[in-house]
């Protein structure tokens, strides 16, 4: 029997695999059991769930919390009482006490915490999806090579029990050669949950309106626009950046796919008139010799949140929305060769997906002292934002993309 790393190779034609297990140098070095001093920049719905993840691993201190808008920080402040608070983040990075952050902003404001944290010398935990365009992403880059930091993206199923489950499996007995995946993520919900109402104190006095643009086009202050940010181009890549990423991250980990040689995607907007993204999904990935689909709409549930299907000549391998993992055979019936390996069902996060949060943190806790490299390190994200944002602009320019890897842009 073949291995993994050999039938991967062979049947996808992968490159740049993932490297787990590498080490980095740290500037300081922790000890295995030493006390990770950590800051959160971005204290909305995902950042404070990430917050509280943080805070049940052993041996970690929330120090600082930073957020454009004053009412987050009192929020936070809820959580951790000790925790200084400041409306620029810059503060926070000045703190020499702290070793690592946590970056839970709008998605067209990663690169720009994300960066000046790598200077400071902070390990960083980043949200997916980790850059906004390919512009953000090559900044990135340049700031992380060399740098010896650790970072880990925020895509939690890259620490669930579903990635051991999916390898049970993917082996040339079980699979055969694979030529395609699909995958969705389905909801029947008005805007896709993401609608939020506007406060009364979610005004100009209250809220930092001009860091909030960042690089984006500038508008006057809009409190909609800020607490509704997922519904606008400016600020925003809509389900692709919110969802169809998870999905990305854990096939190009599971595959050791690289970035896909062009993507074509149809949508629309059907359903949420409020919203400029849209509601409903199709989009194709072609990595050569693999097809890779993602579907989603906001309109019907039929398929669930995160319902996978890697199909190869001897057998399928399927993964729902709770990351339970199931194999079917092609040499019999379905009932009779389907195999099921159980894995933890936990609640669904702001975005939906089976949520491995808690131990995705650990994973990055651990890699801070250890200097591993963590279980969606960058690569992983750079690959994935540059997929997603491939999707996008084949959307909006109605046309089929590929990726210019000399000179890192879309093509």
């Amino acid at each position: 029997m073949s291995t993994r790393r050999q039938f991967i190779t062979r049947v996808l034609g992968s490159t740049a695999a993932v490297a787990a297990g590498s080490v980095f140098s740290g500037s300081r070095v922790l000890g295995a059991n030493d006390r990770v001093r950590f800051g959160l920049i971005g204290c909305g719905s995902r950042g404070l769930e990430d917050f509280r993840a943080a805070l049940k691993a052993p041996n970690v201190e929330a120090v600082a919390v930073a957020d454009l808008y004053t009412r987050r920080l009192d929020q936070a402040r809820e959580i951790a009482p000790q925790a200084r608070t400041y409306q620029d983040f810059r503060a926070l990075l000045d703190d020499k006490t702290i070793d690592a952050v946590l970056i839970a902003t709008p998605q067209h404001q990663h690169a720009l915490q994300f960066v000046p944290a790598i200077q400071a010398g902070k390990d960083v935990y980043q949200e997916k999806t980790m850059a906004f365009n390919p512009d953000h992403a090559r900044r990135m880059r340049k700031a992380f090579e060399g740098s010896s930091r650790v970072v880990q993206i925020g895509s939690q199923a890259t620490s669930g029990s579903a990635v051991k489950a999916v390898h049970e499996y993917l082996n040339d007995d079980r699979m055969g050669t694979i030529t395609q995946l699909h995958t969705h993520h389905y909801r029947n919900a008005p805007y896709g949950g993401w609608k939020r109402p506007i406060p009364a104190d979610c005004d100009a006095q209250h809220v930092d309106w001009t860091t909030f643009q960042g690089e984006a086009a500038p508008h006057a202050f809009d409190p909609n626009r800020y607490m509704n940010w997922r519904f606008y181009w400016d600020y925003s890549g809509g389900n692709v950046f919110e969802n169809m990423v998870h999905q990305v991250i854990f096939w190009h980990k599971i595959l050791d796919l690289n970035i896909p040689r062009s993507v074509t995607m149809g949508a629309g907007n059907y359903l949420s008139p409020a919203m400029e993204v849209p509601d409903t999904y199709d989009v194709t990935m072609d990595h050569g010799n693999l097809l890779f689909t993602w579907n989603s709409m906001f309109g019907n549930r039929h398929y669930g949140e995160g319902n996978d299907i890697l199909l190869g000549t001897k057998g399928a391998i399927l993964r729902d929305e709770a990351d339970r993992v199931r194999y079917e055979s092609q040499s019999t019936k379905p009932e009779q060769g389907a195999e099921e390996i159980a894995t933890t069902k936990a609640a669904p996060d702001v975005v939906g997906e089976a949520d491995s949060t808690d131990v995705h943190l650990q994973n990055f806790f651990d890699c801070v002292r250890s200097r591993k490299q963590p279980n969606c390190p960058f690569e992983l994200g750079f690959r994935s934002a540059i997929t997603c944002r491939m999707a996008l602009t084949a959307f909006r320019e109605g046309r089929r993309v590929t990726w210019d890897a000399e000179r890192g842009e879309i093509v």
